[in-house]
């Protein structure tokens, strides 16, 4: 083989595994979740367990994150390709409003999950029994990029509290309130997410520890009127210690992506996750709520169209 001739099928193999990198690259996702003390985590590594063993050539992983804010911006920076939100945090992306008034994110909705329920937490020994003495005490918000934190913000709003002035507030994921509960460095905490939270069951079970849940479903008339219809009332009971469920408000949370990924490869997520769904179910029984009835009202942010194929055929009407 001359040199010129050996030289052009280097390159040529050269070409050719850059280009098998390429699509393998490609086929690489990465599930944005939440703290490890939430439920988002467990259940996005369920998810991307579940696409890696039955999606051909995907290989998926779950990554630790703030949350839901953090999530679509990392998302809307491409460097995310999915994504666990609160409704209301991916309504205000695709909005372009509050935390994302410095630009819109190309938000698309892939499937509507679980309730995600605000627990307003303190224990016994606090003082607090309603949310209004909450005020003067030091309160954990949820941590900087999270959707508790905007959720937090407009339930205290809505019962009246002002998150800056009224409560010394602290910047906590729910597995960081629960260790300063502990250490009562501060006097009680929000958090947002699914039930049963393992920090919150973490507390609750805590020798010497009596947790108290704090209602505050009469302030979602009040954040419905101002943030539009994305809260409902529900209670929340089962954590051990409580003595009657807690009125609270409750907001959807959805899988989600941006426009630029392609139709098949939504189509194929959805599918897979929907046909596999007793395995999410053994990862955390949350995922037992994923149904098809919420699939047209849970979500105020659009569809993508790969997803709203399946959906389409398993009879959701748009």
């Amino acid at each position: 083989m001359s040199s010129f001739a050996f030289r052009a099928a280097l390159a040529a193999t050269a070409l050719t595994i850059a280009c098998a990198a390429g699509a393998q690259q490609g086929n690489r996702i990465s599930i944005t979740t939440g703290g490890t003390g939430g439920v988002y985590y467990p259940l996005g590594g369920g998810m991307a367990s579940i696409l890696s063993k039955y999606v051909p050539g995907l290989s998926a992983t779950a990554e630790v994150t703030g949350g839901s804010v953090d999530n679509l911006k990392l998302i809307n920076a491409g460097k995310a390709e999915v994504g666990l939100s609160m409704a209301d945090a991916a309504y205000e992306a695709e909005q372009g409003i509050d935390k994302f008034k410095d630009g819109k994110v190309n938000v698309r909705t892939l499937m509507v999950l679980y309730p995600n329920k605000m627990h307003v937490v303190t224990v016994d020994g606090t003082g607090i029994t309603k949310m209004s003495d909450l005020k003067g005490k030091r309160v954990s918000t949820g941590s900087p990029g999270s959707g508790t934190e905007i959720m937090a913000t407009r339930v205290l709003e809505g019962a009246g509290l002002d998150i800056k002035k009224d409560i010394k507030q602290e910047r906590l994921g729910v597995a960081e309130s629960v260790n300063a509960m502990k250490d009562k460095k501060i006097d009680a905490f929000f958090w947002v997410g699914g039930v049963p939270t393992a920090a919150v069951t973490d507390l609750a079970t805590t020798p010497g520890v009596k947790i108290r849940l704090i209602d505050h479903a009469d302030a979602v008339d009040a954040m419905n009127k101002k943030y539009g219809p994305l809260y409902v009332k529900d209670t929340i009971a089962g954590y051990k210690g409580m003595d009657k469920p807690s009125d609270v408000a409750v907001v959807w949370n959805i899988l989600v992506t941006n426009d630029k990924m392609s139709d098949k490869m939504a189509y194929d997520i959805v599918k897979t996750l929907w046909e596999k769904k007793p395995e999410l179910v053994a990862v955390h029984k949350e995922a037992a709520n994923i149904e098809l009835k919420w699939q047209k009202s849970g979500t105020p942010v659009p569809y993508h169209p790969g997803a709203k194929k399946y959906f389409e055929e398993q009879g959701i009407k748009f």
